[in-house]
């Protein structure tokens, strides 16, 4: 089995909302977490679980990101982080793969989709055996619980499509016999 850890220092999730039908609102996560078995010749048997501290969301903007944490939209006090677990992982194409899991939102969970790409792969010493991977999808805020939609001359504030977008680096560790043997 090969255990993996996410790089915090180099893994982003990012979103995308409209506001008012135009500009699109653009923001981050800055504090998440992911664990998992990775096979890269065997995908099907990957599995990984990502935790997002909700309250670390950031669009650059402290009055929307104070709104963004309230009972309005993520209510961080209540449900301080959201989860992603895989449920399947197929492969599409070379270096590609559709993967299915649980995201949980508010205490809402739904199943998604996201389409991935597989970056790379690099080892070396100093900064071990990484994978890098990049993927995206959409959701429906309103399909977790974010039904807040005020609406200003005919036009919603916030889009109830969200789009995702994760890029970042997965870490193999040190397997739990082999490093204790030593």
């Amino acid at each position: 089995m090969a255990q993996w850890q996410i790089d915090p220092y180099h893994t982003q999730i990012e979103f995308s909302a409209k506001h008012l039908g135009m500009m699109t609102v653009r923001g981050n996560f800055t504090d998440l977490s992911a664990v998992g078995d990775i096979y890269p010749d065997d995908s099907k048997r990957s599995k990984i679980q990502v935790t997002i501290q909700m309250g670390s969301i950031q669009t650059h903007n402290k009055v929307r990101d104070d709104d963004l944490r309230s009972s309005n939209f993520l209510d961080v006090e209540t449900y301080p982080t959201a989860t992603f677990t895989t449920t399947a992982i197929e492969p599409t194409g070379t270096d590609e793969f559709s993967v299915t899991g649980d995201l949980t939102i508010k205490g809402v969970t739904q199943p998604v989709t996201l389409a991935m790409a597989r970056l790379g792969e690099f080892s070396d010493p100093a900064m071990g055996h990484r994978i890098g991977y990049s993927g995206s999808t959409k959701i429906k805020r309103k399909d977790f619980g974010m039904s807040f939609n005020p609406i200003l001359d005919g036009k919603y504030v916030v889009s109830d499509e969200i789009a995702i977008a994760i890029e970042g680096e997965l870490v193999e560790q040190a397997d739990a016999e082999t490093a204790h043997a030593g």
